[in-house]
């Protein structure tokens, strides 16, 4: 059965009660801030929502985002920052006693996770590792993926912060953790226990865990919402999870993407930037004639396959015409790219009713 766009009628700060965002395209990019990001933060953060930001980087430390987001006029405590590192570590921490000794290679954000969740650090394998923990950084060494590689072959078990094949850099894009952590299994042959990054869900879980310390209850799934740029990880890791989700077209999702999205990687909702936080979000509904309509915006399929729409500028047509795509391509007809409308929706315009 084919899931849809759902409706929010009101907004999603007053339908759900913890938001996690990602990062990079949707906060900022970089060192710039993400149009509008801040102000609808604040926003939905005066409608009751609480906000925490989920990365799947590993070598930077918490309070150094931090600083990071409180430099474009964001409240933001350390703990609503949670890395890939934060929950590596906690992960590994359930999985062997106390006091355990664990080979980590990464960033030092990593290894103060490590001893940060009671277990201890070590770098050689001589040092009889219980457990693994891989991340990355620059500078990583071969040295230090063979050190992980002869522990896995002795018995260690194997945990990775992210499985990203690429990371964006300033020269281009590069070899990510994900690209280290397959040297390691063609090595070994083993692949790893569990990954903290998306699109594993473990990234949202462990994010609500946190969020329920000193006294906070512990949101519901149902009440909260994963929020991000990457249909592949944001957006997956919500539905792996059970959440639901909002994709934004600040960062690498697109119109195409979004309409030949296959059933894992659909969102809950879409919006242009995180001004779709504080606005309502119409329910698609398909009509009698086979024609989807979203507001006033319509998306009907054509004789000879391909999708129109009455508003190529309209965020709500894209919004009828993803779930006439999802319904099509779930009935057993291939689409392409040239079936779709071309759409030109401006990313960095507020949502209407956010202005």
């Amino acid at each position: 059965m084919t899931r849809f766009l759902k409706g929010i009628p009101e907004s999603p700060a007053a339908a759900y009660q913890l938001a996690l965002l990602d990062l990079d395209g949707v906060v900022y990019r970089g060192k710039n801030p993400v149009p509008h990001a801040a102000e609808a933060i604040h926003r939905a953060e005066r409608t009751g929502m609480t906000i925490e930001y989920t990365t799947n980087n590993s070598s930077r430390f918490q309070h150094v985002v931090a600083d990071q987001l409180r430099g474009f006029g964001l409240d933001v405590e350390d703990w609503q920052v949670i890395t890939s590192s934060v929950v590596a570590a906690r992960m590994v921490a359930r999985h062997v006693p106390q006091g355990s000794r664990v080979l980590t290679i990464g960033a030092p954000h990593l290894v103060e996770e490590v001893r940060r969740n009671g277990l201890t650090p070590v770098t050689n394998v001589d040092d009889d590792p219980h457990a693994v923990i891989q991340g990355w950084y620059p500078d990583m060494p071969w040295t230090e993926l063979a050190q992980a590689a002869y522990a896995v072959e002795r018995g260690a078990a194997y945990f990775v912060t992210n499985r990203d094949l690429s990371i964006p850099r300033e020269q281009g894009i590069a070899p990510g953790c994900g690209s280290l952590v397959n040297a390691v299994i063609a090595a070994t042959g083993v692949q790893p226990v569990g990954s903290a990054g998306k699109p594993e869900s473990a990234m949202y879980d462990e994010a609500r865990m946190l969020n329920a310390g000193e006294g906070r209850d512990l949101v519901p799934k149902e009440a909260s919402i994963a929020i991000g740029d990457r249909l592949d990880t944001d957006i997956e890791a919500g539905n792996r999870g059970g959440y639901d989700s909002m994709v934004v077209l600040t960062g690498v999702a697109d119109p195409v993407q979004l309409m030949l999205a296959e059933p894992h990687l659909r969102p809950t909702a879409i919006a242009r930037n995180l001004t779709g936080l504080n606005v309502a979000h119409p329910q698609p509904a398909r009509e009698a004639d086979g024609v989807w309509t979203c507001g006033t915006a319509r998306a009907r399929l054509e004789t000879d396959g391909t999708i129109a729409v009455n508003d190529e500028t309209s965020l709500d047509a894209l919004r009828a015409a993803c779930c006439l795509a999802w319904q099509t391509a779930d009935d057993g007809t291939t689409l392409t790219e040239d079936d779709l409308p071309r759409f030109i929706i401006d990313p960095a315009e507020p949502d209407a009713d956010a202005r």
